[in-house]
């Protein structure tokens, strides 16, 4: 059976619980405690030698990491991800924004605040992610006041990745309340059959 090695917390790990469980597909959770330094034994280094989860293991042994590379494959050939190869490429498009101008500053102003509890010595760290996160939320509050979804009219990956760590980013210090057409937006994710809550 596929098997996927991660933290419920995580948001990285969440897309693709949150995937998985859109596409009703059957898998073991293996979970690993990143902050008793799980990800670095010579056990996990040999799936992922970056040393980071989410690692998902395929049926035939082959191994799969990161979050984004791992939803791409599971929505192939489904509705998550168009055949259309511009309107894939706006799926990717936002994906690569989540990686690079979204999930730098509000997961790891997140990872700050909730799993380190925000000691003095990294406040300043957080405090410098809150302007980055402020800007990644206002661009995409912009494009959601134009369509449903990040990249159209239906739920795709795009929306998945994103909704991952934009969802619990009070967490990290960022007020959702700023923007509505985020938190409407996410209503929308929750009401999607086969949804699923982070942490379960």
């Amino acid at each position: 059976m596929l098997k996927v090695y991660g933290d419920t917390q995580s948001g990285n790990c969440y897309k693709v619980k949150l995937l998985l469980s859109f596409l009703g597909v059957e898998y073991k959770w293996q979970h690993v405690n990143i902050l008793d330094g799980e990800t670095e034994t010579e056990e996990f280094l040999a799936l992922n030698p970056n040393g980071k989860i989410p690692v998902v293991i395929l049926d035939d042994g082959r191994a799969l990491c990161e979050s984004n590379a791992i939803l791409g494959y599971f929505a192939e050939n489904t509705g998550f991800l168009p055949s259309d190869s511009y309107a894939r490429a706006k799926v990717y498009e936002w994906l690569f924004f989540e990686q690079y101008s979204h999930e730098p500053y509000i997961a790891v102003a997140r990872f700050i605040q909730k799993y380190l509890g925000l000691p003095e010595e990294r406040r300043a760290e957080y405090e410098s992610r809150q302007s980055g996160g402020n800007k990644a939320l206002s661009v995409m509050e912009r494009q959601l006041s134009q369509t449903p979804f990040l990249a159209g009219e239906s739920l795709s990956i795009a929306d998945i990745s994103l909704y991952a760590y934009t969802h619990v980013a009070h967490e990290g210090g960022f007020d959702l309340n700023n923007y509505p057409n985020i938190k409407a937006w996410c209503i929308r994710i929750e009401s999607t059959p086969g949804y699923t809550a982070i942490g379960n």
